[in-house]
């Protein structure tokens, strides 16, 4: 089943997400497993199943880099549960320096200016990810999309540590 066709939606990275939204609800109320309670039990199994099927697809196309994942599978890239490395040695060193600012937060006089100045840096560049990756998919640079997923992943798993890291301070 294509999620995108699911939803009624053109197949593509940029999508209307409020369109999204409502078909969603719509889809959810057509085939909630409420609706088949007195149905007989293979009608409710199907109809737990589609319920499943449209929240799996729903919370795939919401989020724009499971959304860019699913749309580069669809083209016969796989990237799930890939451990394939980046090759690009200036992300590489900037994921080291992003690293070596992560731990010497600890050691800041003001720490919470040094957060605030560092999560705004690393969105900075997410944002800039994102504009490349929303252009690689749209002019179909496959390759170029799925090294943009890769570095968005670490730098979206960066920011959870800064936060961690935040919320470290404010719990001692």
């Amino acid at each position: 089943m294509n999620y995108f066709e699911l939803f009624g939606l053109v197949e593509g990275f940029e999508l209307d997400t409020r369109q999204l939204a409502e078909t969603y609800r719509q889809l959810q109320t057509q085939f909630h497993p409420d609706r088949f309670a007195t149905a007989p039990e293979w009608e409710q199994l199907a109809a737990v199943q589609r319920a499943a099927q449209i929240n799996d697809a729903f919370t795939t196309l919401k989020a724009p880099l499971r959304r860019a994942e699913y749309l580069l599978s669809l083209r016969g890239t796989e990237l799930r549960g890939e451990q394939q490395t980046l090759q690009d040695t200036a992300f590489l060193m900037q994921q080291l320096e992003w690293r070596e600012r992560l731990a010497d937060l600890k050691g800041e006089t003001d720490p919470e200016r040094a957060i605030k100045d560092f999560r705004q840096e690393i969105r900075h560049d997410h944002q800039l990810l994102m504009q490349q990756l929303t252009q690689a998919l749209a002019t179909g640079e496959d390759p170029r999309a799925a090294d943009c997923v890769r570095k968005l992943k670490f730098v979206d798993k960066l920011l959870e540590e800064l936060e961690r890291f935040e919320d470290s301070l404010f719990e001692s």
